[in-house]
């Protein structure tokens, strides 16, 4: 049986990974992996209205991958858990098996 601690720390590993459970938000993710950006170079990058990606980016800070600080009228984000690419970085080995996978189930047939 699941203890209370144990419930409590998958409760919160759901809402981390539910902060970036959006495709915008894993395209933020990548572009600010390799350095911090403002909000309207991040809106350009992903293609989306500046306060659409705010929304978005403050879902992210409110979760811990994200911080902020700011330069003059600039709000300037970066990833305050660059740890979270690891994860991405597993996704894709996922995808990938499973790309390897269908091709074996369609060369079966």
């Amino acid at each position: 049986m699941l203890t209370e601690k144990k419930q409590l720390l998958f409760q919160k590993q759901a809402e981390i990974a539910k902060a970036i459970a959006h495709p915008l938000r894993i395209a933020i993710v990548d572009f600010l992996k390799d350095s911090e950006q403002c909000v309207c170079d991040i809106a350009e990058y992903v293609g989306s209205e500046r306060s659409n990606v705010s929304r978005h980016l403050s879902v992210m800070v409110s979760a811990g991958i994200l911080e902020y600080h700011k330069e003059g009228l600039k709000v300037i984000y970066k990833l305050k858990t660059p740890c979270i690419l690891d994860f991405f970085a597993c996704i894709a080995g996922v995808l990938k098996q499973q790309a390897k996978d269908n091709e074996r189930l369609l060369a079966a047939l």
